[in-house]
Order: structure tokens, then C-alpha cells, then sequence
């Protein structure tokens, strides 16, 4: 069943680059509010899907572990119904309780007659604000989004995490609702529930927004910058390999060009023609302030970057460090 949040119009900034029928020449109020927030840098809401570890029971389980038992004790485990559950055999009973068992042994009997894949017994989910956001409003937060998503129909449970600067929610969700349907997690379901995350802390007095990368103008991939200096400490031997790859390609002086670059720009370029749009909507409809901060957001967006491209931003930036490092100082 859709979120009430999927009801709900997006604001579809790249509409307004269009040409010819689709095209948009007016804002509504809602998406207004949406730009202004956008173009303020409003702190941006991130939901994640964690990928591994919902397929069987000893995953499960110490998965549940990992999220109550902490460096500085144990924390609770909140659960749909409302309970705060701790102690050595809080993981069996939520195993009991949520039917895991038997839902694994329905999915081995179908995997055996049917041949399909491995179906996730739960799905793991992070709901995370940057550095300063009131750990106590994102917990409350999530607990309201979870609440109207899957209130009555998928099981749940919550801990908040306060031991990194930005506060952040994990959340277990069993796959299987009470009503035995199957929970399917898409781009457009993420998309959909950052929106709602984002509304449910606006409501709560904190800033929030939820908009596309390519919006704002982030371009480089995904947990890129945390992937790349785990490389060159030695901890992923791939993006130590690309490191070296770029690192050879900068020092014969030259960085070849990666085939996804063309449409990193020509996403940039529409993305820049949208704004600008908007920005004239804005001057038309009498906002000429908004307008401005519009047109300041659209000329301060960093030229696009492929992974190789910030790769090379990144290892330049080190070596001009290690430079200045070197060099002694004026006197």
C-alpha cells in the first residue's frame, strides 16, 4: 500500500528545462516552499537501505545484537508496539515474536520447490540527520514516520545511535506484513520515504528537506569520499586500485576522460536551465528576493565530477598538503 507522502506532488525541478508539451510555467505553493528550502541548504534527510544480513536467522540476530550492544552499554530496543526491551534474550523473543523462524522455513521449502532467490526475512533501515540535529527529534521522527508506514501491517523495531557526530535511527523491518504481503523496497519507495522523514521533522521545528542530488548539484557517487580513504589506508583493495590507476594517469600528465562524463554535464546543463527558469517564475509571480538566492544557487554549483575526476581532486589536494607540510615557513 502507497505512503499517504506518495499522494503527494513532487517537485519536478528538470520539467521546467523542457520544451514543448510538459513543460512547467508555474509554481504552487508547496513547491515554493520546497525551493526556498533547497536553495537555503536546508539540511538534507538520508534513509538507507543496508543491504546485507536479512536473509537468514544468525544474521538476523546479530544484527539486533550489534544495534543494542554498544561501547557505552546497552540501549534499548523500541519496538511497534510501543516496548523498550533489554536483556540477554531480547534478540530470541523478537525472533519468536515477529515468526522469523517459520518465516525462514517458508522461504527454504520455496526456494527449494521453486527455485528462487533468497527473500529477505527482515529489511535494515538507517534514517540519519547531519551533525547538531537534536538526536531526540530524529528518534521521534522516525517513530512517527513508522508508525503511519507501517503502522498494523510490518512489524518493527528502533534504537537510536548517538555515538557519531550525526545522529541516526537503524530500524529492522520484517519483510513479511501481518497480512502476509511481502514489503518491496524501489528507488521511488526511498524517494517517498525521505519525503516523509523530512516532513515528520519539519513538524518537530527542525529543518528538514528531501531533494534529488542531481538537484542540489551532487554529482560525485555515493559514499565515494568514505570508500576512497578507506582505500588509501589499505581497507578496500578496489578504490586502492583505482587510486593507483588515477594516481599513474596524473603522473604522465594527463587523466583520460571517463565515457559517463557527457551525460554529467548534460544532466548539469538541464538541471541549470531549470533554475534559471524557476528563477524567472519567481521574478514573474514577485518574489525577486528568492529569486536571487535561485540564481546565487545555480551559478555556486562545482563543475560535475566522474569517480575518476574526484578521485584525482582528492589525491591532488593531499599532495598539495603534503607540499605545504614540507615547505618551512617564512620568516
Amino acid at each position: 500500500m502507497p505512503s499517504r507522502m506518495a499522494n503527494e506532488r513532487l517537485f519536478d525541478l528538470v520539467s521546467y528545462a523542457r520544451r514543448g508539451p510538459g513543460r512547467r510555467d508555474q509554481l504552487l505553493p508547496g513547491e515554493i516552499t520546497q525551493v526556498a528550502r533547497t536553495v537555503r541548504r536546508a539540511p538534507e534527510v538520508m534513509v538507507k537501505v543496508l543491504s546485507r544480513g536479512g536473509q537468514d536467522l544468525k544474521a538476523v540476530g546479530r544484527h539486533l545484537d550489534y544495534l543494542r550492544l554498544r561501547d557505552e552499554g546497552e540501549l534499548r530496543l523500541e519496538t511497534d508496539d510501543g516496548q523498550r526491551l533489554t536483556g540477554d534474550n531480547v534478540t530470541q523473543e523478537l525472533v519468536e515474536s515477529w515468526d522469523l523462524d517459520l518465516e525462514e522455513h517458508r522461504r527454504r521449502s520455496d526456494l527449494d520447490v521453486r527455485g528462487r532467490g533468497s527473500a529477505k526475512l527482515v529489511h535494515k533501515l538507517l534514517f540519519s540527520m547531519p551533525a547538531r540535529t537534536p538526536p531526540d527529534k530524529v528518534l521521534a521522527a522516525v517513530k512517527n514516520f513508522a508508525q503511519e508506514e507501517f503502522g498494523l501491517k510490518h512489524r518493527y523495531v528502533m534504537v537510536l545511535h548517538t555515538d557519531e557526530p550525526h545522529p541516526h535511527v537503524h530500524m529492522v523491518v520484517k519483510a513479511v506484513s501481518e497480512q502476509g504481503e511481502r514489503l518491496h523496497i524501489r528507488k521511488a519507495t526511498l524517494r517517498d520515504w525521505r519525503r516523509g522523514f523530512a516532513e515528520h521533522l519539519r513538524k518537530l521545528g527542525v529543518e528538514a528537506n528531501a531533494t534529488d542530488r542531481a538537484v542540489r548539484g551532487v554529482t560525485e557517487p555515493r559514499k565515494l569520499d568514505g570508500i576512497y580513504r578507506a582505500g588509501l589506508r589499505g581497507e578496500s583493495a578496489h578504490m586502492r586500485e583505482r587510486a593507483e590507476a588515477v594516481a599513474l594517469e596524473l603522473a604522465k600528465g594527463k587523466l583520460r576522460i571517463e565515457p559517463g562524463k557527457a551525460s554529467l554535464v548534460e544532466t548539469r546543463n538541464e538541471v541549470r536551465l531549470a533554475w534559471l527558469v524557476v528563477g524567472n517564475i519567481l521574478i514573474r509571480e514577485r518574489q525577486p528576493e528568492l529569486a536571487a538566492h535561485v540564481m546565487r544557487f545555480s551559478d555556486q554549483m562545482a563543475p560535475p565530477l566522474t569517480e575518476k575526476e574526484w578521485i584525482a581532486e582528492q589525491l591532488s589536494g593531499r599532495l598539495a598538503d603534503r607540499k605545504v607540510q614540507r615547505e618551512p615557513p617564512v620568516r
